[in-house]
């Protein structure tokens, strides 16, 4: 048998191997075939979590750190592990691998399941993440609602231990999304809810999608089909600096 294909998720926070595993859990929700792996590397470089420019900022850097020699390293894909889709249009830049963000494909994803979607949230401050993407793809008017549960996320532990608190806070909000808003389609706001997917899609009657899982079923299609994003689009640059991306990395590390 060949060696298996090879996918690098790039995970948006440092971690310790135990919550790393809770990231690494979300592979339990698509059956993909022996003949392609999946590697989950936080970053070191990251902010504590997402609600400025800064913050983004801080993030984008973090990605393209951990991950620019993703191609040298011999990886047939990159997934972004957040739907803020952290560092994806540098990378592509740099990379002519595929380069797969959770926030951008999820959108699309929803137009083929749906003419309106909502994004359903943890808390508010997540908001102009989406709306960046929304305006990026000129989707702003199929975006029916963003509602949060208004609760305080942990980007570490996740919803564990917090699921009788947290499920039917996010089931509510997510009725709302449908019976108010007239949102044909769900989406998960963050890749750290993914643990709430199988509770809210069993209660809904639309659709819902999990970011990060969606992300690993379209690179393993990306792979099989020869397919990757267009240089036209994301064109290399005339000097690349990698070298600085990994002074920022030392320097964090050390």
């Amino acid at each position: 048998m060949p060696d298996p294909r090879r996918v690098l998720v790039l995970v948006p926070f440092p971690m310790d191997a135990d919550n790393l595993e809770k990231r690494r859990a979300q592979m339990q929700a698509v059956k993909l075939g022996p003949d392609i792996a999946f590697d989950f590397r936080p970053v070191a470089i990251a902010p504590i979590n997402y609600v400025s420019q800064q913050d983004m900022l801080i993030a984008d850097i973090g990605m393209v750190e951990a991950g620019r020699r993703a191609e040298a390293e011999g990886y047939d894909a990159v997934c972004i592990d957040t739907v803020s889709d952290s560092g994806m249009t540098a990378l592509r830049s740099i990379l002519s691998i595929p380069v797969i963000g959770a926030g951008r494909h999820a959108i699309l994803l929803a137009l083929m399941l749906g003419e309106r979607f909502s994004f359903v949230s943890m808390w508010d401050r997540w908001r102009p993440l989406y709306e960046k993407t929304l305006a990026e793809l000129g989707l702003q008017g199929k975006c029916a609602s963003m509602r949060s549960a208004d609760l305080q996320p942990n980007n570490q532990s996740l919803l564990s231990g917090r699921e009788e608190e947290v499920f039917p806070v996010l089931l509510a909000t997510a009725r709302r999304c449908v019976e108010e808003d007239r949102a044909d389609v769900i989406i998960l706001g963050s890749t750290t809810m993914h643990e709430a997917h199988a509770h809210l899609a069993a209660n809904l009657p639309v659709p819902v999608i999990n970011p990060g899982p969606l992300t690993y079923r379209l690179a393993d299609a990306a792979i099989r089909l020869k397919l990757s994003h267009s240089k036209t689009t994301y064109p290399a640059p005339l000097v690349p600096r990698l070298d600085l991306f990994e002074a920022m990395g030392a320097a964090v590390r050390n």
